[in-house]
């Protein structure tokens, strides 16, 4: 199958389920309708959650990076001496390919002592479809992933969108070819000060991807892949350039700027689709038969 075929292929599933993107389950009165969120961010700790910081080995929290207080999951530099480049990621424990995420944040305070530069100013992410963290080097910067970038305004006036695509060890194809550039604006607004944000990802395995800010699409692409640059230290063996990435990890970022999150939610868009099963949904859109579970006597659609 060629790119334009393919393109067409995953677009259709796409474009049938940003119609109900925002419904929220209002109006979901059977079971196959209601939405059933997986809570990826608790508010109480980190558990599910595991850190991986430039130089640190997998699991070590370096300075209590990531805490949580106050109900909110915060990025914090207050025991660093100086930043030095340890960026840092907080991967969450199981992967996925079909769904929807959201993430509430806002930036907050002032950047870590020596951070990398005025483009770490009010700057971090999400990392999506990452092999698992324990692939990561020791000296790794980035995770290989498909990089959902936020970005605070400077309040200087000028604009500084979110929702941002950055594609470290990773290529997409926007408008119909491979994006050349390792970072993509989004279409988004400017959101200076310490105001929340609220990011949705609508991500549809290895075909679309859209992005969307306070209810409002600004960018969408496809077919994310293996290939490109931007991160170092990596094992060449998880990087197959050129191979369609399916799925993966789930990473927030830790990039020199204080940020906190106040709700992390998946809607997993992959799940039974037989009408005949207990725990069917309507809004899945990959099969995966052997997650259905039956009722004694009921027997799966033919």
């Amino acid at each position: 199958m060629n790119l334009h075929s393919r393109l067409i292929t995953r677009s259709h599933c796409c474009v049938l389920l940003l119609g109900s993107l925002f419904a929220g389950g209002a109006a979901a009165d059977t079971s196959a309708e209601k939405e059933e969120w997986i809570t990826l961010f608790n508010g109480r700790d980190l558990n599910g959650w595991t850190p991986k910081i430039t130089g640190h080995a997998l699991g070590d929290n370096f300075a209590n990076t990531f805490r949580v207080e106050d109900g909110l999951l915060k990025v914090r530099y207050d025991q660093y001496e100086s930043f030095g480049k340890k960026f840092g990621h907080l991967f969450y424990k199981d992967p996925f390919s079909y769904y929807r995420l959201v993430v509430e944040y806002r930036f907050v305070g002032e950047q870590a002592p020596h951070g990398p530069g005025v483009w770490a100013l009010r700057n971090s992410g999400a990392m999506l479809h990452s092999p698992h963290p324990r692939t990561m080097g020791l000296n790794q910067d980035f995770p290989i992933s498909i990089e959902v970038q936020f970005l605070g305004g400077l309040s200087d006036g000028k604009a500084r969108s979110t929702m941002n695509l950055c594609t470290p060890g990773t290529d997409v194809v926007y408008e119909g070819s491979i994006y050349p550039e390792h970072c993509l604006n989004s279409a988004s607004k400017t959101f200076d000060g310490d105001q929340w944000v609220r990011a949705e990802v609508l991500v549809l395995g290895s075909g679309q991807i859209t992005h969307v800010v306070n209810g409002e699409e600004v960018l969408e692409y496809a077919l994310p892949q293996f290939g490109g640059g931007a991160v170092a230290d990596f094992d060449p063996a998880d990087k197959p350039d050129g191979k369609l990435i399916e799925g993966g990890y789930i990473s927030l970022q830790s990039e020199s700027h204080p940020i906190e999150f106040r709700k992390v939610e998946l809607l997993n868009l992959a799940g039974c689709m037989d009408r005949s099963a207990s725990n069917y949904k309507r809004y899945h859109v990959k099969s995966v038969p052997e997650s259905c579970v039956y009722a004694k006597g009921a027997k799966p659609e033919k």
